[in-house]
């Protein structure tokens, strides 16, 4: 294998013992699930701040894949039974988009004090109960992005203090409202967990 650099620091140890997660036809066992692969060589093309990109040789073909520490995203219901949202510019897609309230994982930290930090920073929200609801790749086609979603509910409100570059408007919900709400989403992470939300991990309309 082409040696791959030094990794990004913000990441540590962790990226470097990532395998890449490529579906290709045969590639499934007689039960359905995935074998773990690995390509025949890779290297890194891009360092950055807070993910790189590496360039994977998989027999003849090279794929493109961003290295990413991996996410959280809430479904934040308040004492009062409100759901609250953010909407924040999205350069990439060239509007302002209403969301969960999320962010990157930090190394070395737990997922959920990871979910506490950011939903505290965007929205003021704190205590609560906490569970959380699933865990799954934002764009496996190009990106190692991992999402882990929470359910806090029962948030008491305060006072959010939102990085000095975002752009934020809270948006509250009541909690009865969002199936008739979900064609005003066009996040993907957002989509999935208020209907992860609505139907509960077996199927049933939590509470």
């Amino acid at each position: 294998m082409v040696g791959l650099g030094t990794w990004n620091t913000f990441c540590g140890d962790e990226r470097r013992r990532r395998l890449a997660a490529v579906v290709r036809r045969g590639a499934t066992t007689a039960c359905g699930t995935l074998r773990r692969l690995e390509p025949d060589s890779a290297r890194i093309v891009y360092d950055g701040k807070l993910f790189d990109v590496t360039v994977e040789r998989w027999g003849e073909h090279e794929r493109e894949i961003v290295e990413h520490p991996g996410a959280v995203a809430v479904v934040a219901v308040d004492t009062e039974g409100m759901l609250t949202l953010v909407r924040q510019r999205r350069e990439a897609a060239r509007k302002h988009l209403l969301e969960l309230p999320a962010g990157t994982r930090e190394h070395g930290v737990r997922r959920r004090d990871s979910a506490r930090r950011e939903l505290e920073e965007e929205t003021g929200l704190t205590g609560g109960t906490w569970r959380e609801l699933a865990a799954f790749y934002t764009t496996p086609g190009f990106c190692r992005e991992r999402m882990h979603l929470f359910v806090a509910d029962g948030l008491e409100r305060g006072r959010s203090s939102p990085e000095p570059d975002e752009e934020l408007e809270v948006v509250r919900w009541p909690t009865s409202e969002i199936a008739a709400r979900l064609h005003e989403i066009e996040d993907a992470k957002t989509l999935a967990g208020l209907l992860l939300y609505l139907h509960g991990p077996e199927g049933r309309v939590a509470p």
